[in-house]
Parts: structure tokens; sequence; C-alpha cells
């Protein structure tokens, strides 16, 4: 009996989480236009559906730059992974997080200024 409920968390494998694939935005991005665009997303998000302790533990997660920090974020909240770099998630009722690449990681043309 108890073997069955084992063997089903053991077929759940973990995949270690890692970041999105470089990408590039439309045209060459500043970082306060960036931020601006992460706040919005994170402050907008909760309103499309999931619960608001979900969307916390994945901007939390996101923002984290030790990605093994991100990882036990991520799984102490019980957020289920189905991309690796976290532009798909669900969590254990089944409700969907898709996060886009630039709430993940900065374009390879952000204008870096000094």
């Amino acid at each position: 009996m108890g073997c069955s409920s084992s063997r089903t968390i053991a077929e759940g494998k973990k995949e270690k989480i890692r970041r999105p694939k470089t990408w590039k935005h439309p045209q060459p991005i500043s970082r306060a236009e960036l931020t601006q665009m992460r706040e919005e997303f994170w402050d907008t998000a909760p309103h499309y559906g999931g619960k608001k302790e979900i969307w916390d533990a994945l901007r939390a997660a996101a923002e984290e730059e030790d990605l093994s920090l991100a990882q036990t974020i991520i799984e102490s909240a019980g957020v289920i992974v189905q991309n690796t770099d976290l532009t798909i998630c669900y969590d254990e009722k089944g409700s969907k997080y898709e996060l886009p690449k630039y709430v993940l990681r900065d374009p390879s043309n952000l204008i870096r200024t000094k």
C-alpha cells in the first residue's frame, strides 16, 4: 500500500531549473525600461488567475541569482515546473502560470550604461 504512493512521488522526477535561452528584445532596451516591464508584469499577473502565494514564489525565484536557491523556493511553494526555464509552471490545483522571458533573463541587446 505505501509502495504505490512513494512510487508516484518518485515518478514525478524533479529537474533542475535553468535560465531561459538568450533572447533579444525587438529593439535595444534600457535597464529602466526592462525594470518597468517587469514591474508591470508582476503587478498584473495575479489578476489573470492562480494564487498570489505562487506568483510571489515565482517572482522570488525569477529574481534570485542563485539557481539552487531559486529551485528551493519553487519546490517549497509546491510549484510544478513544466518547462525547466520556468516559462510554464502549475500549482498543485492545476492553475497555469506563464512567465515571459523578460522577467527571467535580461535580453542580449540590453543597453548597458556606466
